[in-house]
């Protein structure tokens, strides 16, 4: 695995790798220094423009959806499906907002990309934008935590790099909305210029903010970003790019999981596309389970269910946050 020449590149004094992740992930769960901090995010974004806007990941792969923030939960999850480098990890963006720990949820991911690059793919969701995190809670979690706003304005550079879409094995495409009408072809996806905020309009927002819904083709989601797509856009984009199924993150289920379009006569599970969630009892109230999406060396799929860990049950908001919407 890829982890001596970028962790030994651009060195800062005062800092490592290992003991920055194990500060984090072991009590008090210790969230790095604002230099420390700024010095991981201007590595990161080296690591990270080197990715495709499409980017091949090799089976087997842990496929995680949103994660919002709720970081005792993120470390049940890699309990769950393996700790890296181990298990080789796919997140499907909405790593913060909404939960009480956002620092240190990204501030894990990223220790984790840098430590190990070729073992994590971060795809970027809508959260992971200036305008949404100022109002749903990332934003005001760095200024409590840090005293001022230059924590929130290092990590908003780093969305800016994430990449857009993942392919397993050049069958399961990733990603965190949805489909777009701009796109027929991941070739197109490829061509993006993908370094800049989240646009409400064309294929970058609606890859980001579409949702799948039954119904033969496109309407109008009331989300009022991105699309609701059909079973025939789907059925399309699988048939043109040889994909086998759409997995993507974007909206709570139940049952950590639920699959759609799958045909007439068929089972639920052989449906083309499965939303993947990962927050389990989200938002501290919803009584949800989370999942992770486990794809062995042959593309079998299978997933492993989860609750919410008694340190997560038991937070306390710091202060009133948005209701849930987005």
């Amino acid at each position: 695995w890829l982890t001596a020449r970028r962790c030994g590149a651009g060195r800062m004094a005062g800092f490592d790798c290992d003991e920055a992740l194990t500060a984090l992930r072991t009590p008090p769960h210790r969230y790095l220094s604002e230099a420390h901090l700024k010095h991981v995010c201007e590595l990161a974004k080296e690591i990270l423009i080197e990715e495709n806007n499409v980017q091949p990941v090799e089976a087997p792969v842990v496929i995680c959806g949103d994660l919002h923030g709720q970081f005792f939960d993120v470390l049940e999850l890699f309990r769950q499906g393996g700790e890296i480098p181990a298990s080789n990890y796919v997140f499907m963006g909405d790593f913060v907002d909404r939960g009480y720990n956002s620092v240190e949820t990204f501030q894990l991911l990223l220790l984790l990309k840098l430590r190990y690059p070729d073992r994590i793919t971060l795809l970027r969701g809508n959260h992971e934008s200036r305008q949404i995190t100022r109002v749903y809670g990332f934003y005001d979690e760095c200024v409590r935590k840090y005293g001022n706003a230059n924590a929130w304005r290092y990590c908003v550079e780093v969305f800016d790099f994430l990449t857009i879409s993942a392919v397993v094995d050049g069958k399961i495409f990733c990603v965190h909305g949805g489909l777009s009408p701009e796109v027929r072809h991941v070739d197109e996806i490829r061509m993006i210029q993908r370094a800049q905020e989240v646009p409400h309009e064309g294929a970058v927002g609606d890859l980001m903010w579409s949702d799948p819904e039954e119904i033969p083709g496109w309407a109008t989601n009331p989300r009022g970003a991105g699309w609701l797509f059909g079973v025939q856009p789907t059925e399309q984009f699988c048939h043109i790019n040889d994909f086998e199924l759409i997995a993507r993150a974007h909206q709570m289920a139940q049952e950590g999981y639920k699959f759609a379009f799958s045909k007439p006569g068929q089972a639920a599970e052989e449906g083309l596309l499965v939303t993947v969630w990962s927050a389990p009892n989200y938002c501290y109230r919803c009584g949800n389970l989370a999942s992770v999406l486990l794809v062995d060396e042959n593309c079998g799929r299978s997933f492993k269910t989860f609750k919410e860990v008694p340190e997560s049950a038991e937070s306390v908001p710091p202060r009133q946050l948005v209701p849930y919407f987005l």
